[in-house]
């Protein structure tokens, strides 16, 4: 059975001063059934939304610097160290593209495999605290209270203007955007995201649309958020300690078309789910199980928590890291198919104008006498040109695509002929009638 693993980050000076837990340490990769450490990563200090994982390697922006920290999965040592021009204040991958948002409100977009480098404009006047990617949009949420919706094509074309804007800004929000979560679904119809806030308020958007679907009133301000797998519930985690569960499609639901109040009407959300202990600190991080049964959640006095649903008892420690826990990140169980990886990055180059692509094929790739059936894509990945079959089935085509439009042509004139010799008839009828006529 596949078992889910997780990514864990801390951030800051030890809490304790005599502790077995290495202060070297910065990240950690756990198996969480049954919970065990599997590698560690060192030198790092990374902060809220500044930690970003794939197949092959992590990334991780540094506390108050401008540099990302990249570490090899493969060899489980730390590769590359890449500085930019701004303090980085969150990190996100679009498949091979790292994503950074910076204290200068920034958008700074790197091609992992290839080295490009794509900057914006100051595209928020505060520092960017969260990003959230889909696999056609990102959303960049800042301290200055306002989401920008991204096509992520447009930013990555080339000859795109330097000074592009963003397709909508999600402005309802009246203080700090404190994390921000995007579904997985690509309609325009259901293209849900959920935002929170320091004015202790979480709104659900649809972000291709801008519509405010429902907005969320919480007793204290919400610190991270996160949706389940199926987009069920809405989890979020406040400064007061509280886990809080929010239904979206329950006995009462809040969306949809069975919804029965409208949209503008604000929902006050009460009672949480559970209160971690007041030594434990408020969480700064969260992470929602891929079965939905339970939540992680990572403490700025370095717990570790494990919230189960299904009975809704108190939670467990599953750990104590000794620093504030800043990220939760997973990996999925079965990871989807890919046909390339990167085994090396390709550090940011502005000044080149010709890149090449550093990636590794995945499996083995077959000539295409060896494929049976033959694959199309094999046989001309192995071959010095034009090969003898591509030419053979373009010259088909052609000839081919020739006959069809003489064929086609003849088919015309045969029945411009027989209109033609119907008209002929009829004209000769009709004289020879009205000739009739005048004879008698």
């Amino acid at each position: 059975m596949a078992s889910e693993e997780i990514f864990l980050s801390v951030c800051g000076q030890p809490i304790a001063a005599n502790t077995a837990i290495s202060k070297d340490i910065g990240i950690y990769h756990h198996c969480l059934n049954p919970w065990a450490i599997k590698t560690t990563f060192k030198k790092s200090s990374a902060p809220r939304h500044c930690l970003a994982i794939n197949k092959t390697h992590i990334f991780a922006g540094q506390h108050q610097k401008s540099q990302v920290h990249v570490y090899s999965r493969l060899r489980g040592n730390q590769e590359a160290l890449v500085s930019f021009p701004d303090r980085i204040c969150s990190l996100a991958l679009a498949q091979n593209v790292l994503i950074i948002g910076t204290s200068e409100g920034r958008l700074i977009l790197w091609e992992i495999c290839t080295g490009r480098q794509v900057s914006t404009p100051p595209c928020h006047v505060q520092a960017i605290t969260c990003l959230a990617v889909s696999s056609h949009h990102l959303l960049s949420a800042s301290e200055d209270s306002n989401i920008n919706v991204w096509s992520l094509a447009r930013l990555l074309e080339f000859g795109a203007d330097a000074g592009q804007e963003p397709e909508r800004v999600l402005s309802n929000h009246r203080g700090a955007i404190t994390d921000l979560v995007i579904g997985p679904s690509t309609n325009a119809e259901t293209s849900l995201c959920a935002s929170s806030s320091s004015d202790k308020t979480c709104i659900l958007w649809n972000y291709r649309s801008g519509q405010v679907l429902r907005t969320l009133l919480f007793p204290s301000a919400p610190i991270c958020i996160s949706l389940d797998a199926a987009l069920r519930a809405l989890f979020v985690c406040a400064d007061d300690g509280g886990l809080y569960l929010i239904e979206l499609f329950g006995d009462k639901p809040l969306l949809g078309s069975r919804s029965s109040e409208l949209a503008s009407i604000a929902v006050q959300v009460k009672a949480p789910l559970g209160v971690a202990e007041a030594d434990h600190g408020p969480a700064s991080c969260m992470l929602v199980s891929y079965d939905g049964t339970s939540v992680i959640t990572g403490h700025t006095k370095g717990k570790i928590l494990h919230w189960h649903l299904l009975d809704s008892s108190h939670p467990t420690e599953l750990g104590d890291l000794n620093a504030t826990v800043t990220n939760l990140a997973s990996v999925p169980p079965i990871s989807p198919g890919n046909s390339c990886k990167i085994v090396s990055v390709v550090k940011p180059n502005q000044n080149q104008r010709q890149y090449a692509i550093t990636a590794q094929l995945e499996g083995h790739v077959k000539s295409y006498a060896e494929a049976q059936p033959p694959v199309r894509f094999d046989g001309l990945l192995n071959h010095a040109g034009l090969s003898a079959v591509a030419l053979e089935e373009f010259t088909t085509s052609f000839y081919s695509t020739q006959l069809d439009s003489r064929d086609h042509l003849r088919k015309e004139n045969d029945e411009m002929r027989a209109i033609i010799e119907e008209q002929r008839a009829l004209l000769k009828a009709t004289t020879e009638l009205h000739g009739t006529g005048l004879k008698t």
